[in-house]
């Protein structure tokens, strides 16, 4: 039987990710792939940035056990070889080619104030080209890491070939115990963050590495694949999700609280023993609430499970462009254009994503289908 919560969840995460760009693309500290805040930072904070404190440390990490779980399941379907070219096809395809053929017109954002500066001056217009498509990644990043892993998955699969050590898991973390077990794994996502490189170097891949994480986003995926695809798992979450709600809002509250003002993306932060235990705590609630209250379907969730993936996709250029003509070329206060690019990316990124599934070539390298859906 499918399960329903996994989908649900999900789609609900992608939508965080959506609203939490529209927070992100005016963050006050200027990180890359936003266009700067509304004040000088530090001394002028914008309290609207508390969305990012509260989603950053766990809705990717959760993603990645998501994926994990769902590859666990595919994998019980199909060969190794058939999954993994249909991970090629729907994760490195729009990672790789969809630069060139979308999200180049991202990057044109991106690199706008850097054009401005007069930085591109006499660069030939293929090097300008090449230049927007890969700073144009964006959020693809996370479809890039996922096919790596999954590569790495193929590696190790054969170790636990008559999946003894996945039995093992659930026998652990789902039996009387396992909810201590699990929430005791979170000593393996707090040493998976210290894999960052903690003084990042300018004009290096310091910056870069730290966005992809690879160390630490393998870890969930990984846990996805061997622990929390156990039945006995999922049920045991399901049990205890209130009190792990409780726990993770309090955590949150504390952490925010006390870090409020901080660059919520540096490797001090996001390593830090508060932030990680708030994040898995984060993870395993909304595990457990879906699985317990949110597993089942209607035409809505059936939509947004088919379309949630293109609309992580191609939903980044409706915030670097509008965010970033607003921001450059009218006088709107602060809080017009955070209604207006809310209401845009919720509206014309389903519209996106319909256009863009209904054209064949554009559709493969963008979306990775090979026909319409």
């Amino acid at each position: 039987m499918r399960k329903h919560w996994l989908d649900n969840l999900r789609w609900v995460t992608v939508l965080l990710v959506l609203f939490y760009h529209v927070i992100y693309f005016y963050n006050n500290k200027g990180v890359f792939g936003g266009i700067g805040g509304f004040g000088p930072y530090p001394e002028w904070h914008q309290y609207q940035d508390v969305v990012m404190y509260i989603l950053y440390p766990w809705f990717m990490p959760l993603m990645f056990l998501l994926a994990g779980i769902s590859a666990r399941y595919a994998l019980e379907k199909h060969s190794g070889k058939e999954w993994f070219r249909a991970r090629t096809r729907k994760l490195l395809v729009p990672g790789t080619i969809g630069l060139f053929v979308f999200h180049w017109m991202v990057g044109y954002f991106n690199t706008a104030v850097a054009a401005k500066a007069g930085t591109f001056d006499g660069m030939p217009g293929v090097a300008k080209y090449i230049m927007m498509a890969v700073s144009g990644t964006g959020p693809l990043w996370f479809i890039q890491d996922l096919w790596l892993f999954s590569l790495i998955l193929l590696v190790i699969r054969p170790l636990d070939r008559k999946n003894r050590f996945h039995d093992w898991c659930g026998r652990v973390f789902g039996g009387k115990a396992g909810i201590v077990w699990t929430v005791l794994l979170g000593v393996l996502f707090y040493a998976a963050e210290q894999f960052m490189i903690q003084d990042p170097r300018p004009e290096s891949l310091d910056g870069l590495y730290n966005l992809y994480k690879p160390f630490f986003y393998l870890v969930p995926f990984l846990m996805g694949y061997f622990i929390f695809a156990n039945d006995s798992v999922q049920e045991a979450l399901g049990r205890v999700w209130a009190p792990l709600l409780g726990c993770a809002v309090a955590i949150g509250g504390v952490l925010v609280g006390s870090c409020f003002g901080q660059d919520n993306t540096s490797p001090e932060y996001l390593g830090s023993p508060l932030n990680c235990l708030y994040g898995w705590l984060a993870c395993l609630a909304m595990m457990g609430w879906f699985q317990a209250k949110f597993d089942r379907s209607g035409r809505f969730a059936d939509y947004m499970t088919r379309s949630s993936f293109g609309f992580y996709i191609v939903h980044y250029l409706v915030i670097a462009s509008l965010g970033y003509m607003m921001k450059i070329y009218t006088q709107l206060p602060p809080a017009a254009m955070y209604a207006i690019l809310t209401l845009a990316v919720f509206t014309l990124t389903p519209l996106l994503n319909e256009i863009i599934g209904r054209i064949p070539f554009v559709r493969w390298a963008v979306l990775g289908k090979s026909k319409k859906h």
